[in-house]
């Protein structure tokens, strides 16, 4: 276990080197979409309570903590990865090293859950005063965390697939931008045509929202969704298993 780890810290290394000179600008632009997306959203179109009782605020900032994981932790592990895999080529020459492969893919996406979590938190921290209805509770940590994670394996699949930056735009065009509208993040999916909800259902982000707002609002939210955070694990390891594969059978 104390190998693996020391793995993971030699693969990540880097990154958080580069995350730790670009800190201000990295920062810029994580906390940057989602304070839009609350001022645009929650103060702009909407107003009032919905229909669990509390104001549409505080009902739109844990789905806005969840995009937030998306969006950072995706990007950031995808474009990193892109650049590494078909300019710099440092990509390849790493994995040329004695490492293991599971501790490649979570080398690879520490930076992914670091920016993830650190959007998560200043959002999350700015929303507690915002809307006093939301907790900061074990739960929405698990469940962050939970999130960030998964979608750094997506991003990291996306960049082992693409083959050029023109790819990585058509999966961000199919896959992540219906995804950052579509997914409960702004509007309960449960108010959907039931076909509707089934499409939306098979997409990680619904899950993610879905866990990440019953454990901000768990005084309004009666029941916390398990089989989604059930589902979003098993997003997870498909996503690993995706990745593990592309690596072993070296079509990177």
């Amino acid at each position: 276990m104390i190998r693996f780890l020391k793995q993971v810290y030699y693969v990540a290394w880097g990154d958080m080197m580069f995350l730790k000179h670009n800190f201000l600008n990295i920062l810029i632009m994580s906390i940057m979409s989602p304070l839009l997306y609350l001022i645009a959203f929650g103060y702009g179109l909407r107003t009032g309570s919905t229909d669990i009782g509390v104001s549409y605020v505080a009902f739109v900032i844990p789905g806005i903590v969840a995009l937030s994981s998306l969006s950072s932790s995706f990007s950031s592990t995808s474009t990193r990865m892109n650049v590494q895999r078909l300019y710099y080529k440092s990509f390849d020459e790493m994995m040329m090293c004695p490492l293991s492969l599971p501790a490649i893919v979570f080398g690879k996406c520490m930076l992914g859950l670091t920016r993830g979590l650190v959007s998560c938190s200043l959002l999350y921290i700015l929303g507690l005063f915002l809307a006093p209805e939301l907790v900061l509770s074990p739960m929405f940590i698990i469940c962050t965390i939970l999130s960030c994670l998964i979608f750094s394996f997506l991003g990291m699949m996306a960049a082992l697939l693409a083959k050029s930056h023109q790819s990585m735009a058509t999966f961000n065009s199919l896959i992540i931008l219906p995804m950052t509208f579509l997914c409960g993040t702004f509007f309960s999916v449960s108010s959907l045509n039931p076909v509707f909800q089934a499409i939306l259902y098979c997409l990680p982000l619904t899950h993610a929202s879905e866990c990440i707002r019953a454990a901000a609002l768990p005084d309004y939210i009666s029941a916390f969704p398990w089989m989604s955070l059930v589902v979003l694990v098993a997003f997870g390891v498909v996503f690993f298993a995706v990745d593990y594969y592309l690596l072993k059978t070296r079509k990177v």
